[in-house]
C-alpha cells in the first residue's frame, strides 16, 4: 500500500480522500478480480501529457492471468490508451470490441471508471485471457453476473464501502464459499464450497430458493448471533455494507460469513454472501490464547519468587554486621529485582515483547533509592528503547542495573550530588544507549578487561555473549565537563556485528 501511496502522491494531484478510495479499492479488489477471471489494472491520468500510468496490478486466482511481467510503473501513451480515456471522460464502463496480443496471448480489454463523489479520478483496467475459451459453467456463469454487477458499483462509487465498515486482511474470499440472494433474501445460487459450508454447521436440505436468513437461524446455537447475522443480510440488502460476522452451530463448525450489497446504478439486485470455514482457524487461537496465558501466569510466578529472594536478601543483609558482606547481599538484591522488572513487565504483555522504557523508569527510581543516591543525584530518561524481546531485555536490564549502580554509587562520593542521564535511540537496526554522569570520572589507568569488580564482570560478559553489542567507557573531559560516559551499541536484527570493544583509559577505576 506505500508504494500505491509514493506513486500516487508523486504522479497525481489527487485528494487525501481520493487517494484513500483508491487504496480502498485495490484492498478490496481480489474478490473482483476472481470474479472476473481477469487481471485488474489501476491507471491514473498523468498531466500534462494525457498519458496513463498503471499504479497497481491484480491477478485472478481463479483462471490465468493475462500478463507474465509485472506492469505497475508502464504508461501508456495516446495510441494505445483509447479504452482508458473514453472511460475517463464519459464515466463509463467501455470494452474493445477486437482483442488485443501480447506476447502470443488475445487478451480482452475493459475499462471501468472508478468514481468518487460523482466525479472519476481512476480508471480499472479489466483484461481477460482469452485463451482457450469455452462454454462456462454455472458457477463461472454466477461469478461473472456478480463481477459485472461489482464493475458496475464501481463506476458509480458504490464500490468498495466506507473504510470504516470493512474489515482489513479479513477473509472471506469468494473461492472459500459464494451465495447469491435476490432483492427478497431468497438463495438464487451457492457454489459447491459455500454450501459445503453450511453443511458443516449442519444443513441437511436444498438452499435453491429458501431465505438465508431462515437456515441461519436454524443452524446458530446462539439467538444473539442468530440475530447478529440475519441483520447482516438485511442491511446488505438495503444497501449497506455491513461487514462481516461469524455463525457457530454447536456441532464444531464455525463459519465466517460476509454480505456485499448488490446495488448498482441504485438498483437493488440482492447481496453476495461470501463464507469460510474458520473452525481450525478459531481452535487454534484458542490455543494461542492458552499459551499465552499460560506464559504469562509463568512470568508472573517468576516474578513473585524473585520479589521473595530479594526481600530475602534484603532481610539478611541488615542482619549481618560486616559492611563488606552487606554490600554484597545489596548488590545481590538488586540485581534480582531487576530481573523481575523485566518478567513483571512480560506478565501482563500479550507477547513476548517488553515495553522497555518502562522498565528503565522503575529501574531508574529503585537504584536511586538502593544506591544511596537520595535525592542528592538526580537519574533521569531521555529518548526511547521502544519494544525489546524478552531474551534481549533480561540481559540489558542486568546490565543497565551494573552501569547506573555504579555511576550512583562510585561516581557522586563523599556525599556530592549530580546528575545521572540514560539515554537510549535506535538508529538502522541498532539500539544505543549513553550513561552519562557529572561525577568524580573514571580512576587513572583504567581499563575495562583488567578490572577485578563483579559488577563490570557480569556487564562484560552478557554484552558479548548475550547482546552481541559493544560497550565503550570514557571520561567527560571537555570545556566544562566532568565524569564518565558509557556507550552501549547493540544489534537489533538477528545475526548483526557486534563484539566487546570496552574502550576508555582515563584516569581512575571504580
Amino acid at each position: 500500500m506505500s508504494a500505491l501511496s509514493t506513486l500516487l502522491a508523486t504522479n497525481t494531484a489527487l485528494t487525501a480522500a481520493e487517494t484513500g478510495h483508491l487504496q480502498q479499492l485495490v484492498a478490496e479488489w481480489q474478490l473482483l478480480s476472481d470474479m472476473s477471471f481477469a487481471d485488474l489494472l489501476l491507471w491514473v491520468p498523468i498531466t500534462p501529457d494525457g498519458s496513463f500510468l498503471c499504479v497497481a496490478q491484480c491477478r485472478p486466482t481463479t483462471g490465468p492471468t493475462a500478463y507474465l511481467h509485472d506492469r505497475v510503473g508502464e504508461k501508456v501513451a495516446d495510441d494505445r490508451s483509447g479504452a482508458l480515456q473514453v472511460a475517463m471522460a464519459e464515466s463509463r464502463i467501455f470494452r474493445e470490441s477486437d482483442p488485443d496480443w501480447e506476447d502470443g496471448v488475445p487478451i480482452r480489454h475493459e475499462a471501468i471508471p472508478v468514481v468518487l463523489d460523482g466525479r472519476t479520478v481512476a480508471v480499472l483496467g479489466r483484461d481477460s485471457n482469452l485463451a482457450g475459451m469455452r462454454s462456462p459453467s454455472q458457477l463461472e456463469l454466477a461469478y461473472l453476473q456478480s463481477a459485472a454487477d461489482l464493475a458496475a458499483m464501481v463506476a458509480t462509487g458504490q464500490f468498495p464501502g466506507p473504510t470504516g465498515e470493512r474489515e482489513e486482511g479479513s477473509g472471506p474470499r469468494v473461492g472459500d464459499g459464494m451465495i447469491r440472494v435476490d432483492p427478497a433474501g431468497l438463495v438464487l445460487y451457492a457454489s459447491p464450497n459455500g454450501s459445503s459450508a453450511l453443511r458443516r454447521l449442519g444443513f441437511a436440505g436444498n438452499l435453491q430458493g429458501e431465505p438465508l436468513a431462515g437456515a441461519v437461524r436454524q443452524l446458530a446455537r446462539d439467538t444473539f448471533q442468530a440475530a447478529e447475522v440475519a441483520e447482516m443480510l438485511d442491511q446488505a440488502l438495503r444497501g449497506v455494507h455491513p461487514g462481516s460476522r461469524e455463525l457457530d452451530s454447536g456441532a464444531g463448525a464455525i463459519v465466517r460469513l460476509r454480505a456485499i450489497p448488490l446495488h448498482p446504478r441504485g438498483e437493488s439486485l440482492g447481496a453476495l454472501v461470501l463464507l469460510q470455514d474458520v473452525t481450525e482457524l478459531r481452535r487454534r487461537d484458542r490455543q494461542i490464547m492458552s499459551k499465552d496465558a499460560t506464559i504469562r501466569e509463568i512470568h508472573h510466578r517468576v516474578k513473585n519468587n524473585l520479589q521473595t529472594v530479594a526481600a530475602l536478601l534484603r532481610l539478611q543483609s541488615r542482619r549481618v554486621a560486616n559492611a563488606e558482606a552487606r554490600t554484597a547481599l545489596e548488590e545481590s538484591m538488586r540485581r534480582v529485582s531487576s530481573i523481575a522488572l523485566v518478567h513483571e513487565t512480560l506478565s501482563s504483555a500479550i507477547d513476548e515483547e517488553v515495553a522497555f522504557d518502562e522498565v528503565v523508569d522503575r529501574l531508574l527510581g529503585m537504584l536511586a533509592d538502593v544506591s544511596g543516591g537520595g535525592g542528592r543525584v538526580a537519574v533521569s530518561r531521555t529518548g526511547s528503547f521502544g519494544e525489546l524481546p524478552a531474551e534481549l531485555a533480561t540481559p540489558l536490564v542486568m546490565v543497565l542495573t551494573e552501569l547506573i549502580g555504579n555511576a550512583v554509587e562510585h561516581g557522586f562520593p563523599d556525599g556530592r550530588g549530580g546528575r545521572v542521564a540514560v539515554i537510549g535511540g535506535r538508529e538502522r537496526g541498532v539500539l544505543t544507549v549513553d550513561i552519562v554522569d557529572d561525577g568524580a570520572g573514571l580512576p587513572e589507568k583504567f581499563s575495562l578487561g583488567d578490572s577485578d569488580r563483579l559488577g563490570l564482570q557480569i556487564v562484560q560478559t552478557l554484552v558479548s555473549a548475550e547482546l552481541d553489542a559493544t560497550l565503550a567507557l570514557s571520561r567527560r573531559d571537555g570545556p566544562g565537563e566532568s565524569g564518565t560516559a558509557v556507550r552501549l551499541r547493540i544489534p537489533l536484527s538477528p545475526g548483526g556485528p557486534g563484539k566487546l570493544t570496552a574502550a576508555g583509559t582515563g584516569p581512575g577505576q571504580r
